[in-house]
């Protein structure tokens, strides 16, 4: 445990210590439920509403990179980042996978020329990290406009497919974060990658998968009419890629030298702390609802 030091004192204080989940388990609960509320607000009343969420979050998502990654040298050129994130979100949910690639590809290319005009000291370093946070965020972000997409743009409430899309997305992703939680703290003895993330178990993957294959059966048999089997599949893999996106979350971290990506949601740290998970489980998500299911 980690002290802090009183200015004007000699004598450290320990600090607040979280047990073993490693935060502020009523903060952190608190930041849940209003950010679950507003998300559902949106999807039940207007789901375009929610693209807006989902455009701040990689505006922030980048902004947080930045900062971070400024302790290695490499500078983010976080305008064209910013503006083709948004567009690339954007045209996911109005035209679909296709566009998505070509505007993806087009941001590359702008960001690549765009930081032509600092010179040529540092350029590789650069590009290579900008089109890294390019894939990171934005990209791999933008399967949740596919998702909300399914069935059209317009329509909101939970007869819509893209709507029901988004809660099984959420809850599948929210079951397997918890089921890792739950088993970590009360089982967790075998570290997955103690170099990477010490509080990783065996035991909270195998939490993390049950309780999302569960939800994943749940959902997608009573909630969208899919196969029983589809539902058990897409719990399985949500509950191993949202681990995978954790550690490497984690990875990022470590190499960078922080704790946390910034404190703009009280209980979680940055929003790319909570967004790691969620990163990791879109694309799957989609691509077996869109192809096995709708």
């Amino acid at each position: 445990m980690s002290d802090r030091s009183v200015p004007g004192t000699q004598a450290p204080v320990p600090a607040k210590d979280h047990g073993r989940a490693g935060r502020n388990l009523p903060a952190a609960v608190a930041s849940a439920v209003v950010l679950l509320g507003a998300i559902a607000a949106s999807l039940l009343f207007w789901k375009t509403a929610f693209m807006v969420i989902v455009a701040i979050a990689v505006v922030v998502a980048i902004w947080e990179l930045r900062r971070a990654l400024l302790t290695t040298g490499a500078d983010l050129p976080e305008q064209p980042l910013m503006v083709g994130g948004v567009v690339m979100v954007v045209v996911a949910y109005v035209y679909g996978a296709g566009v998505l690639v070509t505007a993806t590809a087009v941001t590359a290319l702008v960001i690549m020329l765009w930081l032509l005009r600092r010179g040529i000291d540092g350029y590789v370093a650069n590009a290579s990290t900008a089109v890294f946070t390019l894939v990171y965020v934005p990209f791999l972000g933008s399967f949740v406009a596919l998702l909300l997409a399914e069935g059209g743009v317009a329509g909101a409430g939970l007869d819509n497919p893209g709507v029901q899309s988004i809660i099984v997305f959420i809850l599948v992703t929210v079951a397997s974060d918890t089921g890792g939680y739950v088993a970590g703290v009360l089982f967790g003895r075998h570290p997955m990658a103690p170099v990477i993330s010490p509080k990783k178990s065996w035991e909270g993957l195998a939490g993390s998968v049950a309780f999302s294959t569960f939800a994943g059966w749940l959902l997608v048999t009573f909630l969208l009419a899919g196969d029983w089997w589809v539902g058990m599949l897409l719990g399985a893999i949500a509950g191993v890629m949202a681990t995978l996106g954790d550690l490497l979350e984690s990875v990022i971290k470590r190499d960078l030298g922080v704790k946390d990506m910034s404190q703009v949601i009280p209980g979680h740290g940055g929003l790319m702390d909570r967004l790691d998970s969620l990163l990791a489980t879109a694309a799957p998500t989609w691509l077996l609802l869109h192809y096995l299911v709708f």
